[in-house]
């Protein structure tokens, strides 16, 4: 937490991020690229693994970023992702044809690493016992999420908004007030918390709600997403969710 923070967020809920906040995602891509390369990239070292990684979590074209604003679809941002990691790695070109067999080797493996993190469940568990609501916020498809949620044990943390809710995804603030009336709270009211400094802490903020940045030590992405904690003004920067749970006293 950063040292000027200090004291306890007088909330009534706590909206959640899912990916690389609840659940290790990261680590997840990690399996799923290594699958996906042992066969389109086999010529690479091992030390190139980490390389793959962190060029897929960067997203220096913005394709995700792209999709999750309503311009494309998923299948779309899925390809050009996988174009730019094949040109920059020397892997062959993926058409239509062959973006399924890809697909399906990735999402087999990635759905297999699913882990939640281990502070999640506990600092769930002491936020939901002391009488606050918790909920869902994310990027990805409701029922991707909660599938997710459901294998990772986090059933309990409803999915209340997706980026196929409203076709569009955060920043955009309509996404955060609609979480918020699912949720029951008014935003004010309400903690939202993920891992992105600018549309997780900052794009919760400015949409009313109370962000905080969850800067687990060594997961920061790279690329176009904006990680500086000097950047972060009076949004609280946390280094867990157990640090979550302590702002808020519970």
């Amino acid at each position: 937490m950063r040292g000027d923070v200090a004291g306890v967020l007088d909330v009534d809920g706590v909206l959640f991020d899912i990916d690389d906040t609840l659940v290790d995602t990261r680590a997840a891509f990690a399996a799923a690229l290594a699958a996906v390369s042992a066969v389109y990239l086999p010529h690479l070292r091992d030390d190139q693994h980490a390389d793959v990684l962190a060029h897929w979590r960067a997203d220096v074209g913005g394709h995700y970023r792209a999709y999750t604003r309503g311009e494309v679809s998923f299948r779309t941002q899925r390809m050009a992702r996988i174009a730019a990691l094949h040109v920059e790695f020397g892997g062959p070109q993926i058409d239509d044809a062959e973006y399924e067999a890809w697909d399906a080797a990735f999402g087999e493996a990635f759905e297999g690493a699913w882990r939640a993190f281990d502070d999640a469940l506990d600092a769930v568990e002491r936020i939901a016992a002391a009488g606050l609501l918790v909920g869902a916020l994310s990027n990805a498809s409701v029922e991707h999420q909660v599938r997710k949620l459901r294998r990772v044990g986090l059933e309990r943390v409803p999915m209340l908004v997706g980026v196929d809710t409203l076709g569009v995804g955060k920043p955009d603030p309509r996404v955060f007030a609609l979480a918020c009336e699912r949720l029951g709270t008014a935003p004010g009211r309400t903690v939202y918390v993920g891992d992105e400094l600018d549309i997780d802490a900052l794009a919760a903020t400015r949409a009313g709600l109370r962000g905080a940045w969850l800067d687990r030590p060594g997961t920061r992405r790279g690329g176009a997403h904006l990680e500086d904690p000097a950047r972060a003004g009076d949004v609280p920067v946390l280094p867990s969710l157990t640090a979550l749970a302590d702002l808020l006293g519970v």
